[in-house]
């Protein structure tokens, strides 16, 4: 018999997410009998995502299932098939997949809304969890297939040192694109000049963001990839040339304030602009996954991308983790490694 530990939702965050909002729950775990179809997994690397803090909302303002009170926290995970009672999963492989934060769990492959995916052998977890992870497909897809880059124009990156931002400031270089970035802290924005060939990289906790927004894009944006929303997206909205295209990837300035996420306060812009803005999801293109992941891993083997880990360890740094997120003090994927129980 083994202790399964939980981080549960302990109260529906109220404004900007807290350590307290997680309930920590501990009881004793024997393993019971699968039915067919289902693994039983083990966890090992947990992935501290902004999206997460949609799900923390009521019902009626989470997007994709809201977590109940009293329910463990998901996010993506890599995590070890223990026992499987299913054909594509065997005993010892690696998978990623959306799990539970809690040490062992029974997942049912077959009705996952994101596929759960076996780890190739030969690959770190780490680098499943990074750069072959669903951060790098989502960056590929809202570029390419939404954004729709052509050499020479320029392109805008909101949240430019995340996980996603970092990815489509690296794949636009590749495109020929002119990669402009924004990102908290100068260190941050050295990383991205310096690693990712980002051209300019402007700190948006500047006092003069439309100021500095002009002045490195002089000629406007051709594409603007959002994750971040708010004033960002306004003043991106200001600088879109005609037929520019806004990819809608995330909204973190809204997750934490208890409001929708707000829309550009002047839509005519839009129309006498002619500007597309269009939201996605990455899983509208499973099907073509495996072209992507064929390009991601010529990039990665060409040296063309690369990937940014804040590693933390231990279980109980869950929720404090995750926080941080939202107040900028991650550098680069936040992960949290769990060692065995």
């Amino acid at each position: 018999m083994s202790v399964n530990r939980s981080w549960v939702l302990a109260h529906r965050p109220e404004g900007a997410v807290a350590a307290t909002d997680f309930g920590f729950r501990e009881e004793a775990f024997t393993p019971s009998d699968l039915a067919q179809g289902e693994i039983l997994v083990r966890s090992r690397i947990f992935s501290c995502a902004p999206t997460i803090r949609t799900w923390l909302n009521p019902p009626g303002r989470s997007y994709r299932g809201a977590i109940e009170i009293g329910e463990a926290i998901r996010g993506m995970a890599a995590v070890e098939v223990i026992a499987s009672c299913h054909p594509r999963f065997s005993v010892g492989q690696l998978v990623t997949a959306v799990a539970p934060w809690q040490d062992y769990a029974v997942l049912r492959p077959d009705e996952a809304a994101v596929p759960v995916t076996a780890i190739p052998e030969g690959m770190e977890a780490v680098d499943a969890m990074t750069l072959y992870s669903p951060n790098s497909l989502t960056a590929y897809f809202g570029l390419f297939s939404v954004g729709e880059p052509r050499p020479g124009m320029t392109v805008l990156v909101s949240g430019g040192a995340g996980s996603v931002g970092a990815m489509v400031c690296q794949m636009a270089r590749i495109a020929g694109c002119r990669v402009v970035a924004v990102a908290g802290g100068q260190e941050k924005c050295r990383w991205l000049m310096e690693s990712c060939g980002a051209d300019a990289a402007i700190d948006y906790r500047s006092q003069d963001l439309p100021g500095q927004l002009k002045a490195a894009c002089p000629k406007g944006v051709d594409i603007f990839f959002d994750n971040v929303g708010g004033d960002i997206l306004q003043a991106a909205v200001d600088r879109m040339v005609a037929h520019g295209r806004i990819v809608l990837c995330g909204q973190i300035s809204a997750y934490d304030s208890g409001e929708p996420a707000a829309g550009p306060r002047d839509m005519m812009k839009l129309v006498y602009g002619r500007v597309r803005m269009e939201g996605f999801v990455v899983g509208d293109y499973a099907e073509h996954y495996p072209e992507a992941m064929r390009a991601i891993r010529a990039w990665a083997a060409s040296g063309q991308i690369r990937s940014r880990v804040d590693l933390r360890e231990g279980f109980d740094v869950l929720p404090s983790a995750f926080t941080e997120l939202f107040k900028g003090q991650n550098m680069g994927t936040l992960l949290v490694q769990i060692p065995d129980p």
